[in-house]
C-alpha cells in the first residue's frame, strides 16, 4: 500500500493557516525526542485523545442550549475515540503496554490562565481547544514523515479530523464571543510559545524541548 501524502489528507490551505494561527513550529529538539521515545509518544497519545474526547462531553454536558455546540462537539468526541482505540491497537501489535501516565504541563497551563466568569470561561475553553488541535495536527505532521510506514500513514491519516476539529473550536469560540476572538488568541499564543520552546524534564506529545 502507497503510503499516504499529506496533500491528500487535508488540503494545503489548510495546513498553512494552523502554521499561521500557532505561535512558532515545533522546535526540531522535540521531534528528535519523538523518535527516540516511540513507545511513550503512542502511550501519551492515547491518553490525549481520552482526555480530547472527555473535554468535548464536558462541554455537552455544561453548555446545552447550543445546537451547534452539542452537534460539532458529539461528532468530536466520537472520532477521538475512534482515535484512542487506533493507538492502542497501534500499542499492542507493538507490544506496548497502556499505563497510567502523569500530564504533561502543556494544557494544565493553557486551563489556568483561562477566566473564570461566563462568558468568558466558554470562549477561553475553546480557544484553548483550537490550539491543542491545531499544534496536535502540526506535530503529526512535522512527525510523520520519520517514522515507520505504519505508524507514518497513522498519523498523516488523522490530519484531517485534526484540522477540521481545530475549525470547529474556532467557529465556536468566535460564535460564543459574538464576534473576533482575536486578543484571546493572543493571550493564549504567548503562553504556548513559551510552552513549546521551553526545557521540559519528561517527554509528552505536548511537551516543550526535552531538557
Amino acid at each position: 500500500m502507497p503510503a499516504v501524502t499529506l496533500a491528500t489528507e487535508v488540503p494545503k490551505d489548510d495546513m498553512q493557516a494552523i502554521a499561521q494561527f500557532l505561535p512558532c513550529a515545533t522546535p526540531q529538539a522535540w521531534i528528535d525526542g519523538a523518535l527516540a521515545n516511540q513507545p511513550v509518544l503512542l502511550i501519551d497519545h492515547a491518553h490525549c485523545e481520552k482526555k480530547a474526547a472527555s473535554t468535548a462531553l464536558s462541554l455537552m454536558y455544561r453548555y446545552v442550549d447550543s445546537p451547534d455546540l452539542l452537534h460539532r462537539m458529539s461528532r468530536l468526541a466520537r472520532e477521538e475515540l475512534r482515535h484512542f482505540e487506533q493507538v492502542l491497537g497501534l500499542m499492542e501489535k507493538r507490544d506496548i503496554t497502556y499505563c497510567h501516565m502523569t500530564p504533561s504541563r502543556y494544557a494544565g497551563a493553557l486551563r489556568e490562565a483561562a477566566r473564570k466568569e461566563e462568558p468568558g470561561r466558554l470562549v477561553d475553553t475553546l480557544v484553548i481547544g483550537a490550539l491543542i488541535e491545531a499544534r496536535s495536527c502540526e506535530r503529526f505532521a512535522a512527525i510523520a514523515p520519520h517514522l515507520d510506514a505504519e505508524l507514518s500513514r497513522f498519523y498523516r491519516s488523522l490530519l484531517k479530523s485534526e484540522a477540521r476539529h481545530y475549525q470547529d473550536y474556532l467557529a465556536l469560540a468566535e460564535t460564543a464571543a459574538g464576534g473576533s476572538v482575536a486578543d484571546r488568541i493572543a493571550h493564549f499564543c504567548a503562553i504556548e510559545k513559551d510552552l513549546v520552546q521551553s526545557p521540559d524534564a519528561d517527554f509528552r506529545f505536548h511537551s516543550g524541548v526535552p531538557a
